[in-house]
């Protein structure tokens, strides 16, 4: 797994991915980092590296063995060093915990979510609407999440508004690198998933219907899993789906503001908004800090990376690469290759949540086209930190249709 840097290119010896003000011109600078510095270091956060090439991005995320989980996965990481499966943990320990989770995320369970998260989409799109306008990302994109994780994980609906309210906390504590707010709202997430625990015990689900039944129901070799590490499984499942729902659809309101003419093809022919949705996906990832170590020393494009030494992979700007997707930050309905995609990872730890979030996402443009005319932007747009890339606060106004 060896190469060199393009020749005539000077390879940089650090970059700073908070120097760049706007979602779009830290794009701009993974697609000079994509030419000249495939491979970038960077001092930020402790120290780091940075994978901003498809090729590479695709082959690290499907090396488990070379690139693995278990030391660092999200840069800037979790200051206390906790370790929460799966997303923390290598096969084969990782496994039980995804088959449990992936359990329940099939598609007839989706399908039968769909009914219900429609319901909590319109409900909680209402007040935008009526009021005009306000910030789609924060608000909307914020609340809604919270419903979607609060079916799936079967939790009581009161505990929904507080779910949105304190993950939110948590994701803004975690960006500021604020420990004493990151380590108010964990606990609270914490106890949240122990009493969801404690109440599986008490009143068992069915396992393909409930992911805490689910974890219950493992037994690696012939044991069932730790109650702890269940909790830690449970409290990463209480968060992840509401880090990068809000920054997506805040990227994605942002895009159709400046192009109204897609959303008024949108509007028009509704059947296109699967297709649409996968190329938003592409053009507007989230995740620029996930990240993985070495198992052993590798050079790669003529540096070396040593075990232990945080590797993120960069799957915005990885999506980006001109040489996979063509005139890569043009919005292209029904590009041939959309599969090809990185929006939710690849290889063990891509999302296991990724049939939910797609019909979430799609779910949340439906109505929010359909109960619109046009979507302006009404302020300016506010951009993500580290680890995140996009927008996190988008204030638009809302002409009802």
């Amino acid at each position: 797994m060896t190469s060199r840097p393009s020749p005539g290119h000077e390879v940089p010896d650090d970059f700073d991915p908070a120097a760049a003000g706007s979602a779009e011109e830290s794009l701009a600078m993974y697609a000079r980092l994509r030419a000249c510095c495939p491979l970038a270091r960077s001092g930020r956060y402790g120290g780091f590296w940075a994978l901003t090439r498809y090729a590479d991005v695709a082959a690290a995320a499907a090396d488990p063995v070379t690139f693995i989980s278990s030391v660092r996965a999200v840069v800037p990481s979790d200051p206390r060093g906790l370790r929460r499966p799966p997303l923390n943990y290598d096969a084969p320990a990782h496994t039980p915990y995804r088959r449990a989770l992936d359990r329940t995320l099939q598609r007839a369970r989706i399908a039968r979510l769909e009914p219900r998260l429609r319901a909590h989409a319109a409900r909680e799109l209402t007040p935008l609407v009526e009021r005009g306008g306000g910030d789609v990302a924060q608000g909307f994109g914020a609340r809604f999440p919270a419903w979607v994780t609060t079916e799936w994980l079967n939790l009581d609906p009161d505990l929904a508004p507080e779910l949105a309210a304190t993950a939110a906390r948590w994701v803004r504590a975690w960006r500021a690198l604020d420990r004493e707010v990151v380590d108010e709202t964990s606990e609270r997430m914490y106890a949240m998933a122990r009493d969801l625990v404690r109440d599986r015990r008490a009143s068992p689900r069915p396992v393909e219907e409930d992911p805490a039944a689910s974890l219950l129901s493992e037994r690696p070799e012939g044991r069932p899993l730790e109650e702890e590490h269940i909790v830690g499984a449970l409290r990463q499942c209480l968060v992840v789906g509401m880090v990068a729902p809000p920054v997506l659809l805040g990227s994605v309101c942002a895009h159709l503001a400046r192009h109204p003419e897609l959303q008024a093809g949108l509007r028009a022919r509704p059947e296109l908004l699967p297709a649409a949705l996968e190329e938003f996906l592409r053009l507007f990832t989230p995740y620029r800090g996930f990240a993985r170590t070495v198992s052993a020393e590798i050079e790669l494009h003529g540096r070396r990376i040593r075990p232990g030494e945080p590797v993120t992979l960069v799957y915005a700007s990885a999506n980006r690469d001109g040489t996979v997707f063509p005139d890569p930050d043009a919005f292209v309905l029904a590009r041939p290759n959309i599969a090809a995609h990185l929006a939710f990872g690849r290889g063990r730890h891509a999302c296991a949540g990724m049939p939910l979030a797609r019909l979430s996402m799609r779910l949340a443009l439906e109505e929010l086209l359909r109960r619109t005319s046009a979507i302006e932007l009404d302020g300016p747009v506010e951009s993500a930190r580290m680890p995140e890339i996009g927008a996190v606060s988008v204030p638009v106004r809302l002409r009802p249709a």
